[in-house]
């Protein structure tokens, strides 16, 4: 799946740099084009990849404090600036764009939903986001800014794949070393779903194609992305069992939004070298997603691809209506009021009135 990437913030830039950069070692090609937005300068000082400094009539380049709707005021006033640096890099060949954002900080969780808008209205290929939540942890201006700007930004985009901050990091990490292990996560992660709708190393019995990997974020509001991996042996017969247990894992264990496994659509990847990718083992552990979601449009096939490890990666679309989000929206809307409120039904926290939106 051939995409561009645009990070919106500290955290979506850092991450867009990420996913460009694996893409590049790896010799994927699946990304097409990479900028960084942000309101702040030295944010984007660090990157390699290019950049556009927006706000600086209102901020001086010094970013928005945390203010989301700051934030979303400064994108719509200078998103002119952002789609002149964006002309001439979303071409005909590419089949998705990509938002990019930490959504409880101040520039990337307003400004991603304004872009997201601007690139939907002059682009016709489906603009999706690429949202990192905050952990349980973290202060609740950055739970009620992630709250107000998802309830906005599943409006915006195509679809919105969501990377929990408490997902993909060891429990003893420091606060920077867990920010950096969950950028590289998401680059492989992000990275190896984009790549596997492409012909990369051989040819499998039934490999995936990008229009699947695209049909799956169609069929909900919130994706999310399950991983994992182990040893796999040079005969497929041998990794029967390895496709079923890795692919209950990713599903299981290794979700972006952990226990999330309730979903209206899935796609199961199975990557590994083509002799070693057991046909029988991956509709086996199709079944499973199939079961484990109560979904059934499960879709599933091979990622040819050197490695002597077998890798299982689980899309899941249509999580909105998952615990894990009910969970995350009470905890957003009890930050924004600074008291406890009843949650409602599954599903209700993107329609009511609790949180507003950003514009």
């Amino acid at each position: 799946m051939k995409v561009v990437l645009v990070g919106v913030g500290q955290a979506g830039g850092k991450v867009t740099q990420a996913l460009a950069e694996f893409d590049e070692r790896m010799g994927f090609g699946a990304v097409r084009g990479a900028l960084a937005v942000n309101s702040a300068k030295a944010d984007l000082q660090s990157l390699s990849i290019d950049t556009c400094l927006v706000g600086q009539a209102r901020v001086n380049g010094h970013g928005v404090g945390g203010d989301n709707e700051l934030g979303a005021e400064i994108m719509q006033e200078d998103v002119g600036e952002v789609m002149g640096k964006l002309d001439g890099r979303i071409t005909a060949e590419a089949e998705g764009i990509f938002v990019v954002a930490g959504l409880g900080g101040g520039t990337g969780s307003g400004g991603a939903p304004v872009l997201a808008r601007e690139l939907s209205r002059i682009y016709s290929v489906p603009v999706y986001a690429l949202g990192v939540l905050p952990g349980r942890d973290e202060g609740a201006l950055y739970q009620a800014n992630a709250g107000r700007s998802l309830k906005t930004l599943v409006r915006e985009a195509e679809s919105t794949l969501l990377v929990d901050n408490d997902a993909w990091h060891g429990s003893g990490d420091s606060v920077g070393d867990a920010f950096d292990a969950i950028n590289d996560a998401i680059a492989q992660r992000v990275g190896l779903l984009l790549a596997s709708g492409e012909a990369v190393d051989g040819v499998g019995e039934s490999v995936v194609d990008s229009s699947e990997v695209i049909n799956t974020f169609r069929e909900g509001e919130i994706s999310a992305l399950g991983y994992a991996s182990a040893a796999a042996s040079e005969d497929s017969a041998d990794n029967i069992n390895t496709a079923m247990s890795t692919a209950r894992q990713a599903l299981f264990t290794g979700t972006s939004l952990p226990d999330a496994r309730t979903a209206d659509a899935a796609l199961l990847v199975v990557a590994g070298k083509p002799e070693a990718l057991p046909r029988k083992g991956v509709e086996r552990a199709r079944r499973m997603v199939e079961d484990e979601t109560g979904s059934l449009q499960v879709r599933g096939g091979d990622f040819p691809l050197e490695s002597d490890r077998l890798a299982a990666l689980v899309l899941l679309s249509g999580v909105e209506r998952s615990e894990r989000m009910e969970e995350f929206m009470q905890r957003a809307k009890e930050a924004n009021s600074g008291e406890t409120e009843r949650p409602g039904a599954p599903g209700d926290q993107f329609q009511n009135d609790e949180l507003e939106d950003l514009f």
